[in-house]
């Protein structure tokens, strides 16, 4: 009972969340006061929380890079096979159809099924996943569907504008080289992950103090982002928006498993550094495919129900799995 406790819980603020908009307790755009808070606040710090407590082995850098495949085949697969859809239906598969939410979600989950042990490779799997989460897919997307930085597309648009003057190609791909490293270097998670790694690999420690300050952000992480996620969610609108999120399922679900038992069957690590990564690979929606949805596609409220679904779904498989692997 108590391995359920952590993710009914989750579910739970989300749900606290989606009944206080419908009351009118928070406005319909409340979400994204909480959004700046998440991204550019609570989520760095509690990244830099997890390298001060915790000692990261430069050779957990494979599981970086393990992330960083599991986060990049689905959306190339999706943007290969979806060739003949209308731009924004394949944007929004791309968006939220790859990558996995790590500190809000996985970190209270395998602390509860695993221990605190279970942290340190999570943290080391969403180094690689932060590299496309946080901004790799949403400028990978961009870049492919040929969408212009700030653009945002109407659910109903078609394929994106031909530019055939040169000059037009030419400024085109100076936009895109400078939306690609303001992508980057404009989010601050990625930007604390990569400090946090130059660290560790020149063997520079975090001192005693940076963990108490950063204590309470890692403490609020959990629940601001779980509350955000309910504060911009709403039921599916209709029949269409039901066939999208079913098509996220469709591409989540198998890549999640077949990663999963990669991981436990080729990581070259001890069986719990294994079963945490593995249990990584079955979480849910990133809190960032909500931000790059809304900006993207201006329908975050049906990437926040994406996220709470497989967050549900998420949460049954990774106690699933556990249950599995620890009979193995």
């Amino acid at each position: 009972m108590g391995v359920l406790l952590e993710p009914a819980t989750l579910l739970g603020i989300i749900l606290v969340g989606y009944l206080f908009k419908r009351f009118g307790l928070f406005r319909p755009l409340d979400y994204r006061v909480l959004q700046t808070v998440v991204f550019d606040l609570v989520l760095p710090g509690a990244i830099i929380y997890s390298f001060a407590t915790n000692p990261h082995d430069p050779s957990l850098l494979l599981v970086s890079a393990f992330a960083f495949v599991a986060s990049l085949i689905p959306p190339l697969a999706i943007f290969l096979t979806s060739r003949h859809r209308p731009t924004a239906q394949r944007a929004f598969l791309m968006l939220n159809g790859s990558g996995f939410n790590i500190g809000c979600f996985c970190f209270p989950m395998l602390q509860s099924l695993l221990g605190t042990a279970a942290l340190v490779p999570a943290a080391m799997f969403d180094i690689g996943n932060s590299v496309m989460v946080s901004a790799g897919t949403n400028v990978m997307t961009q870049g492919l569907l040929h969408i212009r930085p700030g653009q945002s597309l109407d659910p109903d648009a078609g394929e994106p504008v031909k530019l055939d003057d040169p000059d037009a190609r030419k400024l085109h791909r100076k936009a895109a080289a400078i939306s690609i490293a303001k992508g980057f270097l404009s989010s601050p998670s990625f930007d604390t992950y990569l400090v946090m790694v130059c660290f560790t690999l020149a063997g520079i420690s975090l001192p005693d103090w940076s963990a108490q300050i950063t204590r309470p952000f890692s403490a609020a992480n959990a629940f601001c982002s779980m509350l955000m996620v309910g504060m911009l969610m709403d039921l599916p609108g209709g029949r269409d928006d039901v066939k999208s999120v079913l098509q996220i399922l469709a591409w989540r679900l198998p890549f999640g498993v077949l990663f999963a038992v990669a991981a436990w069957y080729l990581l070259p690590f001890d069986p719990l550094i294994r079963q945490a990564v593995a249990l990584c690979c079955l979480a849910p929606t990133a809190v960032f495919a909500t931000m790059f949805t809304d900006k993207v596609l201006g329908n975050a409220r049906l990437a926040g129900f994406t996220l709470a679904l497989t967050a549900v779904i998420g949460a049954v498989l990774m106690v699933v799995a556990h249950l599995l692997m620890g009979a193995l």
